[in-house]
């Protein structure tokens, strides 16, 4: 096994090493020409596979929630309603919101969410069920800013 001080000090030189060897070193460790990106890129993306490969890369269920998140994305139109699908938060969260001095706990679960014992189909049903009125559930939640725009 490679030290962590092996592994720091070839991080380091990333950052002194022209950008030739930042090429070469592309080629060994992704064996493929190196993409015409920005020195910094290339820094990153280095550094994140000699780190891969050293320690191991991602977590399986990390891998099958980005695999999930990537075939919502690829099914095109009708992708946009279904990658928001994929992107609910994880089981077991809560979302936590002050409405007008009371704080509203909301913990997500496999088939929807729950909030003061009842389950929900929606985050939208839950917001307004706290301000009597309509709200974006993931906007009044905090997981999406208002002001955002739509790609």
């Amino acid at each position: 096994m490679i030290s962590n001080d092996h592994v720091l000090a070839r991080l380091t030189a990333l950052k002194t090493a022209p950008m030739a060897e930042l090429k070469a070193q592309w080629v060994e460790l992704f064996d493929c020409v190196p993409p015409p990106f920005s020195r910094r890129h290339l820094e990153a993306r280095l550094a994140f596979r000699i780190q891969e490969l050293t320690y191991g890369g991602l977590p399986p269920a990390t891998l099958r929630r980005l695999e999930a998140l990537s075939d919502a994305f690829d099914r095109g139109e009708n992708g946009k309603a279904n990658a928001r699908a994929g992107l609910k938060p994880i089981t077991g969260t809560r979302l936590i919101r002050e409405w007008q001095g009371v704080e509203h706990v909301v913990t997500v679960t496999q088939e929807g969410y729950e909030w003061q014992g009842r389950p929900y189909r929606s985050l939208s049903a839950i917001a307004r069920a706290v301000s009597g009125t309509r709200w974006n559930g993931w906007v009044f939640f905090g997981l999406k800013n208002h002001r955002a725009r739509s790609a």
